[in-house]
Parts: structure tokens; C-alpha cells; sequence
């Protein structure tokens, strides 16, 4: 018996991606289907990275084709192919980074740091290519986080090799300066350490930099938005109401200089006490949802004020990797993919497909 072609597409039109909403044939996930006798083979392709979803993807593809007359097997090969999204006002990308996201918040001590190292995490075991650059000059603290030291190597004497920590490339200025030794400088000082940082490191063909910025919106938050090719922000806050007031002024500036804003996470939404259970808002409650309904972008998560949390990123071992299928770590993964997800829906960069145009005078 031949299989139908038509009974084929009608079945992927019927398989919906959870993450997006869309079924895989308008989404264009089927890259290659052939048919050999009884045997279907398909190249399955997610534009973002969920390494950890693909056997259920495969088992959901193979249940939904092996009911149909003629299908004998079913063969599904699955991959993610992450590509390079346009930065704000067409801002051509740099060399081996393909999409650059900016992790911020308008005031210091809302644990935008760990955030910004276990949302890394996330992406790198999910299967992406991932660096996370410590962008804090004044106190970086992705060293200490992430129980990685210095100094980075420099091969030529003109650039930096990355450090790697669980799977990462890293860069921070925590690694050229002593930990007890304050970046005593002004503002022009810093931001040109943010760009040799970034600029100056080779890093090796990323799919997703992470950039932990400093809190505020001063130099080097400017430099990044006028000079630097931003794909997507990333808020985080606290349900306080102090806390909402600066992130909404992060978050401003983001929109001001036209950077997308990917969403709000808010972290430290409740405390749960390990011994009795009892949760107390300790920060407020729903601050982070007014906020997104207020300027119409995404809460992404939120996130517990947790002991253990603190516990494993003073001992250099984020929750991501020290507890994988602990509470915390199972919010990062949702919240990093809803991310990917978000930058996946985006305009893909055309910059490099097209030629650049010289003109000479004979």
C-alpha cells in the first residue's frame, strides 16, 4: 500500500509545539521527509535548543505516523538549529556570536547575577553553544559563582581566551583584577574595560552570549545600547515596589534604544521555609505581573527566595548543575527556554546574506 502524501502533512499539521503554538508543518520544522516503501524518515529541526525534549518529540512523531495505513516504521532524526537574529536598528553582529542577551535590573541585590549564571547554564545543558560575559566592572561576581579563576590565556598577546566552567566560555574583569581589590575608576574607565572584555575575548562561535550587566542605567548600560548589537533584554526584579520602580527605568532605556525586551523575571517571590513549608512573600506579591501588564511584555518566571540557592552559589555550584532536578533549576530551564523560544520568533539577521557593496572610481 502506498502512503499519502496528503494523510502525511495532515498528520504533522496535527503535531503542536507546546513552547510556541504552532504545528510543525506551518512552522517549518520538517526539513527533509522521504518515503521508502513502509518507512518514513523525517529531519526534524527545533530553532531552539531543548536537547533534553528531544526522545519525546521523537515519540510523539513516531505515535502520531504509525497509525496511518501503509507506515510500517517510522525513522526521526532531531536537531536544533540556532541562528543569528537582528540587533536593535540593524546593528551588524559581532564575529562568532550569534544572538547577544542582555541580563539587567535597575538596582543592585536582586540576585540578577545568579540569574544571569544558572540562565546560561540552562541553555548550555539544553545544548547551546553558550558564554556569559561578567559585565559588572565594579563587582563582578561570575568568578566566585561559577568557582572558576584567572587570569584568561592570550595566545597573541592581542586577545583573550575564554574560561570554561560547566560547558561555558567566560569572561570577567574578576579575572585580571585580585578579588579583594576594588576597580577604583570613572565611568570612561569602566566602559572601556566592558568593551575590551567583549570585543577583546575570542569567543568560539556562540549561539547565545549572556551578558550580566551592572545595576542602573549609567555608561556602560549606554554603551551597550547605542554601541553594541543586542538581540533580546531580560528584566530582573523584585516584587518590591523600590525594585519595580528602577527595573521599569532598565527597561525604558531598552525600549528607548530599540532592544526587544524578552520579558521580566521576578526573583525572590516568596520564601519557602524548608522546615514547615510555610511560604511568606517577604519582597510583596505580584509586582513583577503589574510590571509586565503595565508595558505589555511577558513575566517569564518567577522565582523562590531559597536558602539552598544562596547556599550553592557561595560554594561555586549553581542550582543548574549541583541539583538538576531540583525546584530551582527546573524554573531556570522553563525560563531559559521560554527565552530561546522568544528570540526564535524573532527577525533573523540578513546582514551577512547579503553582499557589501563597494564602489570604486576608474
Amino acid at each position: 500500500m502506498n502512503i499519502d502524501r496528503v494523510q502525511l502533512d495532515t498528520t504533522l499539521a496535527k503535531i503542536v509545539d507546546p513552547h510556541t503554538g504552532q504545528n510543525v508543518l506551518s512552522a517549518k520544522n520538517i526539513r527533509h521527509l522521504q518515503v521508502d516503501g513502509g518507512r518514513v524518515l523525517i529531519d526534524f529541526t527545533l530553532p531552539y535548543p531543548a536537547q533534553s525534549e528531544f526522545d519525546a518529540w521523537r515519540a510523539r512523531i513516531i505515535e502520531a505516523f504509525a497509525a496511518l495505513p501503509g507506515v510500517d516504521a517510522v525513522q526521526v532524526n532531531i536537531r536544533h538549529e540556532i541562528i543569528a537574529h537582528a540587533a536593535q536598528n540593524g546593528m551588524k553582529l559581532l564575529p562568532n556570536i550569534k544572538n547577544m542577551i542582555a541580563v539587567a535590573s535597575g538596582k543592585g541585590g536582586v540576585g540578577k547575577s545568579t540569574v544571569a549564571a544558572n540562565l546560561a547554564l540552562a541553555l548550555s545543558e539544553e545544548g547551546a553553544r553558550t558564554g556569559l560575559l561578567d559585565a559588572d566592572i565594579y563587582g563582578p561576581s561570575q568568578p566566585a559563582m561559577l568557582g572558576v579563576a584567572g587570569p584568561p590565556e592570550s595566545k597573541d598577546g592581542k586577545t583573550m581566551e575564554p574560561l570554561h566552567a560547566y560547558g561555558l566560555q567566560i569572561n570577567s574583569i574578576g579575572f585580571l583584577i585580585d578579588a579583594d581589590q576594588p576597580a577604583v575608576w570613572r565611568g570612561p574607565m569602566a566602559t572601556s574595560a566592558f568593551s575590551q572584555l567583549l570585543h577583546q575575548t575570542k569567543w568560539d562561535a556562540l549561539d547565545y552570549l549572556i551578558i550580566d550587566m551592572p545595576p542602573g542605567t549609567g555608561d556602560i548600560q549606554l554603551t551597550l545600547a547605542q554601541r553594541v548589537p543586542v538581540t533580546g533584554a531580560v528584566i530582573v526584579t523584585t516584587p518590591q515596589e523600590i525594585a519595580l520602580r528602577d527595573a521599569k527605568k532598565g527597561l525604558r532605556m531598552f525600549e528607548k534604544a530599540g532592544i526587544p525586551i524578552l520579558g521580566v523575571i521576578e526573583n525572590m517571590g516568596a520564601y519557602l521555609c524548608r522546615h514547615c513549608g510555610h511560604v511568606a512573600p517577604i519582597f510583596g506579591a505580584g509586582g513583577g505581573t503589574q510590571m509586565c501588564t503595565q508595558y505589555g511584555v511577558p513575566l517569564l518566571g518567577s522565582l523562590p527566595l531559597d536558602i539552598q540557592m544562596r547556599e550553592q552559589m557561595d560554594a561555586g555550584a549553581p542550582p543548574v548543575i549541583a541539583q538538576p532536578e531540583g525546584q530551582s533549576a527546573r524554573l531556570y530551564r522553563d525560563i531559559a527556554r521560554k527565552i530561546a523560544v522568544r528570540i526564535a520568533r524573532q527577525a533573523r539577521d540578513m546582514r551577512s546574506k547579503f553582499p557589501d557593496i563597494v564602489i570604486e572610481r576608474s
